[in-house]
């Protein structure tokens, strides 16, 4: 592992491979599809890669957050040769859960996990495409925390700063690989 940010070494790589669409899902928004960084195959095992190469060693599982979270936590699960932990939105997991309610703009949300995927005193990654508002990844957070890991790190590929995520996971170490 060097010690240069994650950011230096995964940002050119989802510059590269990002597609900006303008007004979607509504007039106004500039969407950031990483859909084709995933499509890229070379580019897609080389973000793997790199990924796993900065967490070998320092984590016991990787937590990824419904969807796209899992998209990027099973192959870096497997290259770590770790486990995968899946939190997901509301009702998606077959019981025993337990859950944490979040806000959202309009309304609220809630995110759960299975308990007993998580071992007791487990070093946990949890990551997902986008930080934005941040209740996502702060509800993440306090499910592992609330079944004895212990949070690594949050990591994302993209940030949107001015939504103001990364306020709602103070104390936790958030790593972005491009911020916006």
């Amino acid at each position: 592992m060097s010690s240069m940010p994650l950011s230096d070494k995964i940002a050119p790589l989802i510059t590269e491979n990002l597609r900006e669409i303008p007004d979607f899902p509504q007039k106004g928004v500039l969407f950031r599809d990483i859909t084709p960084l995933l499509a890229n195959g070379d580019a897609f095992k080389k973000l793997v890669d790199i990924l796993a190469d900065h967490y070998r060693g320092r984590v016991d599982a990787i937590a990824g957050l419904e969807s796209r979270g899992f998209i990027l936590a099973a192959p870096l699960a497997t290259a770590l040769g770790v486990g995968m932990i899946t939190i997901r939105k509301a009702g998606k997991l077959p019981g025993p859960v337990i859950g944490v309610d979040y806000e959202l703009e309009y309304g609220s949300a809630r995110m759960e996990l299975r308990p007993d995927s998580v071992q007791d005193g487990s070093r946990v990654l949890i990551i997902d495409d986008v930080l934005a508002t941040g209740g996502t990844s702060a509800a993440a957070v306090e499910l592992v925390k609330q079944c004895g890991g212990e949070v690594v790190s949050v990591c994302v590929l993209l940030e949107l700063e001015a939504l103001g995520g990364r306020s709602k996971l103070e104390g936790v170490v958030v790593e972005s690989g491009v911020v916006f």
